[in-house]
């Protein structure tokens, strides 16, 4: 839809209530993305101007600002400087996955780990990339398998780097119950991480522990965490049988 500056009629819902607890932003934000939701301001289309909402809500144009900023902080529109404010079509280019499915199956109340090797190894030159050290180097190296309910269901393997004065280290090495897991971002020291799905195909030992064909199709969530000097600390990834974990996301407007 062309983007000019023609005067447009424009039949806006609702009302900003005053005795709500919900800041007027906040409720105006609510009530436009109820519009866009609903298919009268489709993808392309402009929104009021800021004086037709000022007028209509009886609100600030500060007001107005703020709830525009807020919706293009969701991504559903954009400005155009000298033409208003616009809906964004949806862009599948953006969409953001949540891992809320996978790590939901660690948390029930019915898992367990089960810790297969900790041990100090010299690093391949693999895991000497990733952790931006020399191959042979000392890691810490530790597999662990997931239970729910009594049944594997994730496999995890992880690769640190072998440093004593690091508490990373030492919590890692601690964790052999599904608490450790949680807790180890958060109380270790980690800053942040780098997270990467890929289809694969269980192994002949991965898939005599979930009890299924070897070659069956699986899911591997590999990650990389550093800490707060920038640098990599540990490297890994987890394993589980493709029917296990479905990963969904949400497009336009809801």
């Amino acid at each position: 839809m062309p983007r000019n500056q023609r005067k447009e009629a424009f039949d806006l819902k609702g009302s900003i209530d005053r005795n709500s607890y919900e800041p007027a932003y906040v409720q105006l934000m609510n009530l436009l993305k109820s519009q866009i939701a609903s298919g009268q301001f489709p993808p392309g289309s402009r929104l009021p101007s800021e004086a037709q909402l000022c007028k209509k809500y009886n609100i600030s144009p500060m007001t107005v600002r703020r709830s525009i900023n807020l919706l293009i902080d969701q991504g559903m529109v954009d400005t155009t400087q000298g033409k208003g404010t616009f809906v964004k079509p949806i862009a599948l280019s953006s969409v953001n996955f949540s891992l809320t499915e996978f790590v939901d199956i660690l948390k029930e109340d019915g898992a367990s780990v089960r810790l297969l090797e900790l041990n100090a190894v010299k690093a391949s030159p693999e895991a000497a990339a990733h952790l931006a050290i020399d191959p042979g180097d000392r890691i810490i190296y530790i597999r662990r398998l997931i239970y729910l309910d009594k049944d594997p269901v994730l496999y995890h393997q992880e690769q640190l780097v072998c440093d004593p004065k690091r508490p990373i280290v030492e919590d890692e090495m601690e964790v052999t119950s599904l608490k450790g897991l949680f807790t180890g971002l958060n109380q270790s020291g980690l800053k942040k991480g780098q997270v990467a799905i890929n289809a694969t195909q269980l192994s002949d030992q991965e898939a005599g522990w979930f009890r299924l064909p070897m070659g069956s199709p699986a899911i591997r969530l590999e990650h990389l965490f550093f800490d707060f000097a920038d640098q990599p600390v540990s490297w890994g990834w987890f394993v589980c049988h493709s029917e296990r974990v479905l990963f969904r996301a949400a497009v336009g407007p809801w």
